[in-house]
């Protein structure tokens, strides 16, 4: 377990996910924790009195940068705990935030006590893999306010998503929706330019000081929101 003040005040490696290559440790500087830490606190209208549930790695951009350190930077209440699928449900209902990857979502919907769980208010920021849109209408069908996020450990955890909380608006911006695709968001949170097709970012919470090819092939629709299509050699 991290010492999160040590964290603050000399930066960490974190583990990547593998997705741009083999996985690596990325170091991560004070300053750049600082940027990672302020985009999580406005994304997701993190606050004193938010309570984050922490079940995912915290060696991982995911279960450390997206709500953990945020909370503790700022006073909030946060428990850290291995994801069980049939406690969590029980275990979220003192809490207002949590990241939770596709797999666990799934994981979720597939238990008994999902079919009468209620949700209201909580926010749920869905990651590390491509949200469907059966994982976001039933979560958001339970009353959660769902953010689909886009990131990556080298250039921030959060870097593109989109805030679903009403079964209308979600049904609007699927039919929007290319088939095959995946929603990536319309709330940027770095400089982005795509070049035949592939997504470049850059900004305060990257790594690196220059555009950073992504390896993601993308598109816009009419209102410049985001959707993921595929990793560029898959």
């Amino acid at each position: 377990m991290y010492n999160l003040n040590d964290v603050l005040n000399n930066g960490v490696e974190i583990s990547s996910s593998g997705t741009t290559g083999e996985p690596k440790m990325v170091l991560r500087t004070p300053s750049n924790l600082r940027a990672c830490i302020d985009v999580a606190i406005d994304a997701q209208q993190l606050t004193k009195r938010s309570k984050v549930l922490t079940v995912t790695r915290m060696t991982h951009a995911g279960g450390l940068l997206t709500q953990t350190l945020p909370a503790h930077s700022i006073g909030a209440e946060y428990k850290i705990q291995q994801f069980n699928a049939y406690t969590f449900l029980k275990d979220f209902n003192n809490y207002t935030h949590t990241f939770l990857a596709p797999a666990q979502m799934t994981a979720l919907m597939n238990t008994k006590g999902f079919k009468d769980c209620d949700l209201t208010g909580k926010r749920i920021l869905g990651g590390s893999d491509p949200v469907s849109w059966e994982m976001i209408e039933a979560f958001v069908g339970k009353g959660a306010i769902v953010q689909p996020n886009w990131g990556m450990t080298e250039i921030g955890p959060i870097a593109i998503n989109i805030e679903f909380s009403d079964l209308d608006y979600v049904r609007h911006v699927k039919n929007l929706c290319p088939n095959e695709y995946t929603i990536m968001g319309d709330k940027y949170y770095c400089d982005w330019k795509i070049v035949e097709h592939e997504l470049y970012v850059k900004g305060t919470t990257s790594i690196y000081d220059d555009w950073f090819p992504t390896g993601d092939l993308v598109t816009l629709d009419m209102s410049s929101r985001m959707y993921f299509y595929k990793r560029k050699h898959q």
